[in-house]
């Protein structure tokens, strides 16, 4: 039976504690991620950010606590598992296949075969599905046959996201999505992010850049330490407050939840 869960929210994760041998990594951290929105997730490092997603992803196992999917509880022991839910994650390092053309990298491992000769792909196909989903995001790539290599950063970033958006998830875990990207490109990508909420994607913005968390996101959890500390809606907050969470916060959190 499904559990009650905060109205609007397609993702709960409740109590959630880890710990690395005599390292509390997490410690009794809630986090929800609503319908549509874009969540920002800030932290100093080791704030406990990669694991509270690895655990969301799979490649970690929390050592107490629920995660729960459309109020549903659910049991996420590996990676597969999380896409099986709906659960795609854009990491830092892309991956992405350099020598590889757009299309090839957007079906990557799940090609469009010609029936019944297994052998060959239907490469038109691929092509097309790939400027759909292009074309649904507003990115600005023409040729699907471009090869990945020959892309500017902020481009490839797009690419990513792109191939994400393709396996038609539930929501997106974005990490650092505009690190090392030039002031123009940086703009593109948050673009990118804003049309995800257009096509009900709800996104996690992992990020240490504040300027771009308040120009896309709608909430801001903030994490210390292995704790949360705040979770406010974006127009209810500023940087400095923002800073004061991350670096000077209580170890808990207090009053500060939207």
């Amino acid at each position: 039976m499904a559990e009650a869960i905060e109205p609007g929210c397609i993702l709960e994760m409740k109590n959630i504690h880890k710990s690395f041998g005599g390292l509390k990594a997490l410690d009794d951290v809630n986090l929800e991620l609503r319908c549509g929105e874009v969540l920002g997730l800030v932290g100093d490092n080791a704030a406990g950010k990669s694991t509270l997603m690895k655990i969301l992803t799979g490649f970690y196992h929390a050592d107490s606590g629920k995660i729960l999917l459309d109020g549903k509880e659910v049991h996420i022991d590996s990676p597969k598992v999380s896409k099986r839910l709906g659960i795609e994650m854009v990491y830092q390092n892309l991956e992405l296949c350099q020598n590889m053309n757009v299309a090839e990298n957007l079906f990557l491992g799940r090609e469009i075969l010609r029936e019944p000769v297994f052998r060959f792909l239907k490469i038109s196909q691929m092509e097309k599905k790939t400027i759909e989903i292009l074309r649904k995001l507003k990115i600005d790539i023409q040729q699907p046959r471009k090869r990945v290599d020959r892309l500017s950063g902020g481009q490839q970033q797009a690419v990513a996201i792109s191939k994400a958006v393709s396996f038609d998830p539930k929501m997106l875990i974005l990490d650092e999505p505009t690190a090392n990207l030039a002031l123009k490109e940086i703009g593109k990508v948050l673009d990118i992010v804003m049309r995800l909420k257009e096509h009900g994607i709800a996104a996690i913005f992992i990020s240490h850049r504040l300027d771009d968390v308040f120009r896309v996101c709608d909430r801001i959890f903030v994490l210390r330490g292995g704790c949360r500390v705040a979770a406010i809606k974006t127009s209810e907050t500023n940087h400095d407050e923002i800073v004061r969470y991350m670096f000077l916060g209580p170890a808990k959190e207090g009053a500060q939840s939207a």
